[in-house]
């Protein structure tokens, strides 16, 4: 399952991230550490450690290593923290949330990656992870309120129900735009009434998309 060469694999990925402007080092020793290969089919397993996504079951992917980097830096994961993350697909981002925080939660709407990647989770030693099938929309208000909430697809707004399942002080990851390219948001909740905006760069994500597929 794990190899040197895998490990080798990784280091040379995580030298590339740092390149790409990737600063935190608990990201980078995160991403060093999840072996990413074992989160693709066998036909992609040579090339898990490139910098790029690849297809997963249900027509989702795999999201790139610097986008998975990018978003855990910048959602600035804390020992304490309580995280929802959006959307679980292969579980590979949150795995490497989970190194990061004390709990996380993950939805995904596809019954069919939902019940392989929990598997998954469980077969490799990620079974803290709690796991949810669910319409990401809506979010998980039986576990609310999060310190921080990370969306891992475009959605064409901001869901106000994911705002209100924020602590004060909180805030939400979340690629937003209308068309292909969506605009990396943060958005944190000043108060019960208030939230602030800031872009972080332009990015390509699978559709969010309401609902569940059973």
């Amino acid at each position: 399952m794990e190899s040197y060469r895998h490990k080798g694999l990784r280091k040379a990925l995580v030298k590339i991230l740092k390149e790409k402007g990737i600063k935190n080092k608990k990201v980078l020793d995160a991403i060093n550490t999840v072996p990413r290969h074992l989160f693709l089919d066998k036909a992609f397993e040579e090339w898990a450690y490139k910098d790029q996504a690849f297809p997963i079951r249900a027509n989702q992917t795999i999201s790139q290593p610097y986008t998975v980097a990018f978003q855990t830096e910048l959602i600035d994961p804390q020992p304490e923290d309580k995280i929802l993350e959006i959307g679980t697909g292969s579980g590979y981002q949150a795995c490497v949330l989970s190194l990061l925080c004390k709990k996380i939660y993950s939805i995904e709407r596809q019954i069919e990656l939902f019940k392989q990647t929990n598997e998954r989770l469980k077969k490799i030693g990620f079974g803290k992870i709690r796991t949810l099938h669910g319409d990401g929309y809506k979010g998980a208000p039986r576990f609310a309120p999060f310190d921080k909430i990370l969306v891992t697809a475009g959605a064409t707004d901001i869901p106000e129900t994911l705002v209100e399942q924020l602590k004060i002080g909180g805030f939400l990851v979340i690629p937003v735009g209308k068309g292909d390219d969506k605009k990396m948001l943060k958005i944190t909740r000043i108060d019960e009434d208030t939230i602030k905006k800031e872009s972080f760069g332009i990015f390509r994500f699978v559709p969010f998309k309401k609902g569940i597929v059973k």
